[in-house]
């Protein structure tokens, strides 16, 4: 078999960590430019998470280029260094062709190999290459190679970034306010006290002050304003400005025009020589401050994931060679021995070999009652060992474990774009070369028509427009709502594979429900066994649990067990045939057996109307009756019960609360599946579906435009979960369901159903305010901002205020989305309280 290279097993989607994104104009920049890239066919930009997405037509292509075209965007991805030691190595070839091999890899930007301390330095885009990646390649090309000096975990990485971008802004906001303190009181003192005022001027003299504004101010302007014109002007002379460019506009016509008064006062207009140095201070400070708090809450948006990544264990005890010795848990490799004490973190996935425990489950499952783990039981890294000590056997490591996919979920959903992003996008595309023209006409405007002095006006309300504009609030409502409604659905054991699942499932009408599995536990139990006349009830259950042991289906397992628990002895079954949904033939010991429903009988031409009646009642039990037939005649009726769950009434209650209507899917013939829906109040029933009808079933469902969501545990139930608009795969079912869902349930049962309703609910509708907030702000505060209610009251804004409006918009929006972490599941709600709740709680 064919080695394959890395980039014939790389991905094709890369998650790209962004620097320098300030608002939804910065967006707009970097999907444009990522989007220009030969090869890539799809990119999503998220302004919350600092990051973009993006999928190539192939794996690993044109990766380098994007990068390129970020930067050359005004941008910078992110980047880590890796550094490996290397064995194996001799020569100076050796030393060539291990770099190429590393530079090969997607996502490695430069690779250099020391031959004399036989070490690599590797650097690579930050959260694309692992450094397993990098030891793979190495090992691959024939060398040994090992970690020394891993990447950082992602949480860290993300954590630093928000921590140097937020302890630079307040250094930026201190240093600000100190030098813009004495401005503000000077000029605002002698504003409002008059004999303040007198005594400056007597004192200190109207032009020193100038001069001393004008000190202050430039440390202001080209300090800790600085950043404003290093993003802003590269942006205009590329024609695509930004929300710096406003801010360095803004600022520079003030500071420019009072430096002009200071100095040049005889080539302004008489009456107009005026300095606004305390105008371009304060914005910049009022800005900074701004942002500063806004970094801080936009930290907070990602905590569930660094929560998340926080249950990792860092060391784990393993065993080799007989001795037991703690290691750094990137060292674990599969197959190694773990050892568990009682009190720590179970540190990988794995199966345990010895001795038995509890363990807390509830970062997975949301369940709070520990699981009891013994010998072949499977447990999770990240859990909690709560008594016993066991050891287990370790199956997956890195990306592959439990913790790192629902960690890749996570942040695939929160880097999703919703459809209604789509408006804010074409609106911010335009938006900043909007505000320069309206701050353009309104300066025109108030040049030519307004009252003396014109040029002061015409100054102040240019300059105010271009800083009250505001498309960080457009850019940040839809993000930072997403991301923190998936991060708290991640913390109620509900994982939004999609980001727009969050929005379609809001939209739900019906919720179709497997019956098997989902509904009811999914280990059926052997309840009745009816024999006809002549037949002997140990001698029948005998032969038919010899055929049904080569069955995998759950109630051929009931069956099965129940022979076992009576010590009987299954003899060998011959010539096993199945027909999927219907049943099972074979023989035994020369007799031939046939297991199945009525469909199955009667496509025998055998007759069941001996039984007819005792099947009907045990189907109006809610009990699943099959029938057995012995060399061509039908000689028992066999029911199956599968408990229904604890927790299955009251969620359907609650979906019933909400207005949903709920429907069944089962298998089941009409009966059975009438007395099931009878018993939980099921609006619609659709029974006796065979595997390959679910589709079907669904695509009936949807008839009349209605919004279905399918609910669903089993292989045979992926293709219904991709039919329905949305598919929600129960997390203990297989990995194939939860491939074609769009969200997965991690806990066992359907409570979580509607809280996923809910919070999907209450997400979107924290959106809507969001973005209700950020455009009625600009659309109504631009237009004051550029005079238009000069005319009625006199009333205009100064700059000063337009930048405090500016700065609280992008506050209010994030701290808006941040009650999500507030929001309550009205299930847990309804068990606490012993009483119904609204589907839909006000967040």
């Amino acid at each position: 078999m064919p080695t394959q290279t890395p980039e014939q097993i790389a991905p094709r989607s890369y998650s790209l960590r962004i620097r320098g994104m300030n608002c939804a104009s910065c967006v707009g920049h970097v999907e444009r430019a990522l989007g220009a890239v030969p090869g890539v066919e799809e990119v999503a930009v998220n302004l919350a998470s600092g990051s973009a997405r993006v999928v190539f037509a192939r794996a690993g292509e044109q990766l380098p280029a994007a990068v390129e075209a970020v930067a050359q965007a005004g941008y910078a991805a992110q980047t880590d260094t890796i550094r490996l030691v290397i064995g194996g190595m001799h020569c100076a070839s050796c030393v060539g062709r291990i770099e190429r091999v590393l530079r090969s890899v997607p996502g490695v930007l430069d690779a250099g190999v020391n031959l004399a301390t036989e070490k690599a330095t590797v650097e690579v885009l930050a959260g694309v290459v692992t450094p397993e990646q990098l030891v793979a390649a190495v090992e691959g090309a024939g060398y040994d190679a090992a970690a020394v000096c891993a990447a950082p975990r992602p949480d860290s990485v993300e954590a630093d970034a928000a921590g140097d971008e937020a302890r630079g802004l307040k250094r930026a906001v201190m240093l600000a306010a100190a030098l813009t303190l004495p401005i503000f009181v000077l000029d605002m003192g002698a504003h409002f006290i008059p004999v303040f005022h007198h005594w400056l001027l007597s004192n200190v003299g109207q032009q020193n002050l100038f001069y001393l504004f004008f000190v202050l101010a430039s440390l202001v302007q080209f300090g800790p304003g600085l950043r404003f014109y290093r993003k802003g002007w590269p942006a205009m002379v590329r024609g695509a400005p930004d929300m710096n460019s406003l801010v360095m506009l803004g600022t520079s016509a003030a500071w420019g025009y009072s430096v002009v008064a200071t100095f040049l006062p005889q080539v302004l207009p008489e009456g107009t020589v005026h300095v606004y140095f305390e105008a371009s201070a304060v914005i910049i400070t009022l800005i900074l401050v701004g942002r500063y708090l806004e970094a801080v809450a936009r930290g907070r948006t990602s905590e569930a994931i660094r929560r998340l990544l926080s249950l990792q264990a860092k060391t784990a005890r393993v065993v080799r060679d007989g001795r037991e010795l703690e290691i750094a848990i990137d060292e674990v490799r599969e197959g190694d021995v773990v050892r568990v004490r009682p009190g720590e973190k179970v540190p990988l996935d794995g199966d345990v070999i010895d001795g038995a425990s509890y363990v807390d489950e509830s970062m997975v499952t949301g369940e709070p009652v520990p699981v009891r783990k013994e010998e072949g039981a499977e447990v999770v890294g990240g859990t909690i060992n709560r008594t016993g000590s066991f050891s287990f056997r370790v199956t997956r490591i890195g990306a592959d474990t439990l913790l790192s996919r629902i960690v890749a979920m996570v942040e695939e959903a929160q880097g999703a774009k919703l459809p209604v992003q789509a408006l804010v996008d074409r609106v911010t595309a335009y938006f900043v070369p909007a505000v320069i023209v309206v701050a353009l006409l309104t300066f025109g405007v108030w040049i030519t028509a307004g009252p003396s002095p014109a040029l002061t006006f015409a100054l102040v309300n240019a300059v105010a427009v271009l800083i009250i504009a505001c498309p960080c609030a457009m850019g940040l409502a839809t993000p930072t709502s997403i991301m923190v409604g998936t991060g708290k659905a991640a913390e109620m054991g509900v994982l939004f594979r999609r980001g727009d699942a969050l929005q379609t499932l809001r939209d739900a009408q019906v919720i179709a429900l497997d019956k098997t599995g989902t509904l009811t536990r999914g280990r059926p139990e052997l309840t009745d066994l009816i024999v006809g006349p002549g037949q002997d009830e140990n001698e029948t259950l005998r032969l038919v649990a010899s055929v049904e042991r080569h069955s995998e289906h759950p109630i051929a397992e009931a069956i099965v067990a129940a022979a076992e628990d009576r010590g009987l002895e299954l003899p060998s079954a011959e010539g096993f045939y199945a027909d999927p949904g219907l049943g099972v033939s074979a023989r035994v010991r020369n007799r031939r057996v046939d297991v199945g429903a009525d469909r199955y009988m009667a496509g025998l031409g055998l007759d069941v109307e001996t039984f007819a009646e005792v099947a009907e009642n045990l189907g109006n039990a809610g009990r699943t009756p099959l029938y057995a037939a012995i060399d061509g005649r039908v000689a028992a009726v066999v029911a199956v019960s599968d408990p229904i769950k604890e927790s299955t009434p009251s969620a359907i209650a609650a979906l019933h609360a909400a207005g949903l209507r709920v429907a069944m899917i089962t298998g089941d013939n009409r009966h059975t599946a009438d007395a099931i829906a009878a018993r939980l109040g099921i609006d619609e029933v659709i029974a006796e579906v065979l595997p390959d009808g679910k589709v079907e079933a669904v695509k009936r469902l949807r008839e009349g435009g209605r919004k279905v969501v399918f609910v669903g545990d089993g292989i045979n139930d992926a293709p219904a979960l991709a039919q329905a608009d949305v598919g929600v795969a129960i997390g203990t079912g297989t990995d194939i369901a939860i491939e074609s869902a769009e969200v997965v349930l991690m806990s066992g049962d359907l409570m979580n159903v509607p809280n996923a309703i809910a919070l999907s609910s209450a997400t979107i509708r924290n959106i809507r305010q969001n973005l209700f907030w950020a455009f009625a702000y600009n659309t109504s505060l631009i237009p004051v901002a550029a005079g238009v209610l000069y005319p009625v009251g006199g009333i205009l804004l100064s700059p000063v205020f337009a930048a405090v409006a500016m700065a609280a918009s992008s506050i209010c929006v994030l701290t808006n989305a941040l009650r999500l972490r507030r929001f309550r599941p009205p299930m847990r709600a309804q068990q606490d309280d012993s009483a119904p709740d609204r589907l839909a709680p006000a967040v």
